[in-house]
This record gives structure tokens, C-alpha cells and sequence, in this order.
């Protein structure tokens, strides 16, 4: 039987959910409360702190990408745990016109899948007894998710504190803690969100002084209490098709991008992942079937990339008898330059003709539903992706052959379409599930 859980949501981004999570999460732990995080949405960042604040793997839950048998395979992961955190994306309602895979990405969709209420954090600076008017819209517009109640973030003032608290009241809605404004205690962020968890210096003494910032106002004990029953079926783990059966996979801080449940997938499929560093200028494990290159930070380390002679010659010599593919990121390593934001002009391996620029930045976001016109490692000719693509970069040249046609969560489509070249092959988005 599985743990029973709950969802950390909002109605906006930048409330501080995060910082609430993973409070929550190191607090619990502390006392002795084994806590399974997950992370709703298309997120690599995230589930990283929340592994180091839990000593559990997070793991991705997509409506829109995945299906229902899916999700529920993943939460599987919760065995063994006491209590299930997931931290929603957004606000708590915020998806995509247009239904995938089992809804519209919106973390509502993953608490009525599951059953787990919501704890909103709300930010309640700039208002006082109106904050509860913001919490009952939420309970009241979908009334099979239940909301458990708030947390209150950014308190001014012991008056203020009593003031909103009123208003819950009167709202009849509960109040799990209240946080006072207190600058610091905050995890660092760069234009993509969150600094990767391995960037971050002393990451265990803001964890512990987050942990301690929650435990002092917060009442962990009522949040455990809130806990719902998990009712979504729980079998094994969908099958997961490795690209390969001796994966070389890129591993480091420019290439840190790819989703949890596809590693576990790759390996519960008895493929072996060979990691290896480019920004240690190594070169893939010769012994592999193919080659991976995750999304991340290259444009970071332009310099430490183009003078890393050995891992560009090694790469290319590897994807002139075996399939190497790029997400992102790594499809940019892959390609020909890359323009760092001053403008500056960084060679990259070139086995694709791709050179992107971050001198004028441009965002690219949402999911992506691809129709592979080639093959990719573990994906054949005509297969269905779905993924979801973020990144600031614009293309100045794109030479080589379209890879797929790719159409955005409207069905709209979108120029971003990858390329291939040879046993070379990449694509702006993150593949997160094959589409059903």
C-alpha cells in the first residue's frame, strides 16, 4: 500500500512553493518522516533539490505527456515512504487549452488523478482578509480536487499574520503555518529558474536553515495529518525503450537535463548508462551502442567546450559508425557554434550544421509533439514524442535535413523541427514519453 500524500501548489509562480517544499521536505526528515517527493510538470531543476533536501529520488508526473497507466507506474517510487510531497508547476490550475496524454499539464490534473489535496502557498504581502477570498476560488472551481489548506508566505507583521488568519476563518479555511518575510531564505535562480542543485555552494546549509525556517512556522504534524489517501493504481512502470544497450551518456554541469523516470526506465530495461564528462574533455566510452547528450548550460561553457579537444574529436569519431543524439543543450554541442550572450563566438563538435545564439535572447517554450521523420537511438521512423521545450537561444543556421515535424500543444506547428545528419541527430526538446 502506498503512502498517502499531498500537493504543494499556488496560484502563481513565485510564491515560494519551492522554498516551501523543500522546507517541508528536509523538516520532515529531520524528524524521522521518510518523504517521497515528486514534481509536477516538465521540470529538471526542481527534483534535484528536492532529492538532496529528502534523500529520495524526485520523479516527474506529466498530464499532458503521460498517460494515466504511466503516472501511476511512477508513483510508484513512493513504496516504502511514509508520506508522498509533490510540488506542483505554476499555479495550480495552469496548463494547456488542449488535453494530452490524460489532461492539460496543470498540477489539478495530477491531484485528481491521485487524490492527494493541496496545501496552497500563498503570498499574501500587499493584502490582508482578501488572501482567503483567493483560497476559497481555488477550493470552489474544481470541487472534486479538495484543498486541504494554506501556508501564508511573506507575513509583514504579527497584526498582518492575524489579520489574514481572520479572514481564513471566516473563509472556514485551515492554516498550516505562516512564514514571515525573511530575506535569504531563498534558493538561487538564473534565467532558466533555479541554479542545478550541483551549482549550488553550501546547498546543506540552506537546505537546514530552510528545514528550520518551516519547522518554526509551520505545524509539520497538521500537514502530515492532511495527508489523502493515493488511489491512483500503482503497478509497475511502463516499459521505457532504451536507446541503446551500452548508453555513453553526457554527465556534468553543462549536461545535467534528462528526467528521472527515463534513467530508471533505461536501466529496469537493462540498458547500462556509461556517464562521462565533456567539460572534463572526455570522450564517450568507445565500448557504448550509442551516445546521449542532455540539455543544460553549454552556452555557459563556451570556452571549456571548444577547447575540449578530446571529447570533440572522440564524439565525432564515435557518430561515424554509432547513432549520437542531442536534446537540446546537447544538440547545440553538437552543432557546428554557438554565441555566447557577449557575443563571443564558441566552436562546437560539428557532426550538425546547427549554429544558435544567445547574444539576442528569444524564449522558446511549451510541449512538443513530434513525428519522427527519421530514427533517434530507441525510436523508430514515424513515432509519436511528446516533450517540452525551454531555452533563450535563436537559430543563425540550421543546414541539415528536418529531423521531425513538430507541432506545439495547440497543434500548431513549430520551425524548431531538430536535424540529422548521418548517425547525428538533435532536437530542441526533451523527450519525456513516446505518445499514445
Amino acid at each position: 500500500m502506498l503512502p498517502d500524500g499531498l500537493i504543494i501548489s499556488a496560484p502563481a509562480s513565485g510564491t515560494g512553493k519551492t522554498t516551501v517544499m523543500l522546507g517541508l521536505l528536509a523538516a520532515l526528515r529531520a524528524a524521522g518522516t521518510a518523504v517521497q517527493p515528486f514534481k509536477s510538470g516538465p521540470d529538471y531543476i526542481d527534483p534535484a533539490f528536492h532529492g538532496a533536501a529528502s534523500a529520495r529520488v524526485s520523479v516527474n508526473l506529466d498530464s499532458w505527456a503521460m498517460g494515466v497507466r504511466r503516472i501511476g507506474g511512477l508513483v510508484s517510487a513512493s513504496a516504502g515512504a511514509d508520506l508522498i510531497l509533490a510540488e506542483g508547476s505554476m499555479g495550480l490550475f495552469d496548463g494547456v487549452a488542449h488535453a494530452g496524454e490524460a489532461g492539460t499539464g496543470a498540477s489539478a490534473d495530477i491531484a485528481a488523478l491521485t487524490g492527494w489535496p493541496v496545501l496552497l502557498v500563498l503570498d499574501v504581502s500587499g493584502q490582508a482578509q482578501s488572501a482567503a477570498a483567493v483560497a476559497l476560488g481555488f477550493a470552489r472551481l474544481r470541487p472534486e480536487i479538495p484543498v486541504a489548506g494554506v501556508i501564508l508566505n511573506r507575513v509583514a507583521s504579527p497584526r498582518h499574520e492575524a489579520l489574514v488568519r481572520a479572514g481564513m476563518a471566516e473563509a472556514g479555511m485551515a492554516v498550516f503555518g505562516a512564514l514571515p518575510r525573511r530575506a535569504g531564505v531563498a534558493v538561487p535562480e538564473r534565467h532558466l529558474g533555479l541554479v542545478q542543485a550541483e551549482e549550488t555552494p553550501e546547498l546543506d546549509r540552506i537546505i537546514a536553515e530552510v528545514a528550520a525556517f518551516v519547522a518554526e512556522h509551520v505545524d509539520l504534524a497538521a500537514v502530515r495529518a492532511a495527508a489523502g489517501r493515493t488511489r491512483i493504481a500503482s503497478g509497475a512502470p511502463v516499459a521505457v525503450v532504451p536507446p541503446g544497450q551500452r548508453i555513453a551518456l553526457a554527465r556534468d554541469r553543462a549536461f545535467s537535463f534528462v528526467y528521472p523516470h527515463l534513467l530508471d526506465g533505461w536501466r529496469r530495461a537493462g540498458a547500462e548508462i556509461l556517464p562521462f564528462s565533456p567539460l572534463a574533455d572526455e570522450a564517450p566510452d568507445d565500448g557504448a551502442d550509442c551516445c546521449w547528450l542532455p540539455g543544460g548550460y553549454p552556452e555557459l561553457y563556451g570556452p571549456a567546450l571548444a577547447g575540449a579537444a578530446r571529447f570533440r574529436k572522440g564524439l565525432y569519431r564515435f557518430s561515424q559508425s554509432r547513432p549520437v543524439h542531442g536534446e537540446c543543450g546537447g544538440y547545440m554541442a553538437m552543432g557546428t557554434a554557438i554565441i555566447d550572450a557577449e557575443g563571443n563566438r564558441h566552436e562546437m563538435a560539428g557532426l550538425l550544421g546547427l549554429v544558435t545564439s544567445f547574444e539576442k535572447r528569444k524564449m522558446h517554450l511549451g510541449y512538443r509533439l513530434a513525428a519522427l521523420d527519421a530514427p533517434i537511438p530507441g525510436h523508430a521512423a514515424g513515432a509519436r514524442l511528446r516533450g517540452h521545450e525551454f531555452h533563450y537561444s535563436t537559430i543563425l543556421d540550421q543546414p541539415d535535413m528536418a529531423l521531425a515535424r513538430v507541432v506545439d500543444a495547440n497543434g500548431d506547428p513549430v520551425p524548431e523541427a531538430g536535424s540529422r545528419r548521418g548517425n547525428a541527430t538533435g532536437t530542441f526538446f526533451h523527450l519525456i514519453a513516446e505518445a499514445t
